[in-house]
């Protein structure tokens, strides 16, 4: 099977690696609402941000990768994408959780895909054809269709989920970037370790009630997000961002959503209202359009 994998084309094994990366992260929003309910806020990013560090530090070990840390030329890169994906996303993912649904936040989240096609391709001034203008008009609306209900009652959720989506490509620049010199494990393990310690530093000084957790009710929800979703989820990303562009892997990366909406189900019985099922049609075709002709590295 590995064998197999090797001799696939890189632009091929990077679809492979996002669709897994996907089914992953469609879990992550119904982990951290189960974890938010027991746990502050902070703390409960802070923990997972750590768990996932550690995860990390078990691969470089395993593939004796410890060496790279040396490569001082990446450093400038990891810090901005610890800044705008280990600090600041996260923290207005974990807080918009707190007050819209992991359905709501899945589908918003998608809008990465527009911001990333006006980072990518407008501000830096690469190819945009007819159909890709189309697929991100088509995203602005499933994105206006998930917030229209709250339009009248400004649900803050939908808005911090919206940031979180908005500041996610700048991120990926500088994570891609890095990428180029090092590890992927190396990467997240920079980013985790030190988003880790500014997390509980601000918990610190926002005066978390540290003590008054119980970690036994919520360590299994800590483990699955710092092991797997802000584990291996983002270790599956930059790998397969490293082998096909951010918008292609953005375009495939839709498939999450309909994780989430699953799993909200399943896990939290909480049916897909309409609005949620209407947003996914055009989205899910703007999807399309976006990913036409992105087989070219960003």
């Amino acid at each position: 099977m590995k064998n197999l994998f090797i001799k696939l084309s890189d632009e091929r094994q990077g679809e492979i690696i996002i669709i897994l990366e996907a089914l992953l992260w469609g879990l992550f929003p119904i982990m951290t609402v189960l974890a938010l309910k027991s746990i502050p806020t902070l703390l409960a990013l802070a923990w997972s941000t750590l768990f996932g560090a550690i995860f990390f530090a078990l691969i470089i070990s395993f593939k004796k990768g410890w060496r790279q840390l040396k490569n001082k030329t990446i450093l400038k890169d990891i810090l901005f994408s610890t800044l705008f994906l280990g600090v600041l996303y996260y923290v207005f993912f974990f807080f918009g959780l707190q007050h819209t649904s992991p359905g709501n936040a899945s589908l918003i989240a998608m809008t990465e895909i527009f911001f990333s096609f006006c980072f990518f391709n407008l501000w830096r001034k690469e190819f945009v054809t007819s159909k890709q203008i189309t697929g991100a008009i088509l995203m602005v609306i499933g994105g206006i269709i998930v917030l229209y209900p709250n339009i009248h009652s400004f649900q803050i959720g939908d808005i911090l989920i919206l940031l979180a989506g908005f500041i996610a490509p700048l991120g990926n620049f500088f994570q891609r970037r890095a990428r180029k010199s090092v590890s992927s494990e190396v990467i997240l393990f920079i980013r985790s370790l030190l988003s880790a310690i500014v997390i509980f530093v601000l918990a610190y000084l926002m005066k978390a009630d540290f003590s008054a957790i119980d970690l036994k009710k919520v360590f299994i929800f800590l483990i699955i997000n710092g092991f797997f979703l802000l584990g291996l989820s983002k270790f599956l990303w930059i790998e397969g961002i490293h082998r096909i562009g951010v918008m292609k892997a953005n375009a495939l990366n839709g498939l999450a959503p309909l994780i989430t909406l699953l799993f909200t189900w399943l896990l939290l019985g909480n049916l897909p209202t309409r609005f949620q099922l209407f947003a996914f049609i055009p989205m899910f075709f703007g999807i399309i359009l976006l990913s036409n002709n992105l087989n070219n590295k960003k």
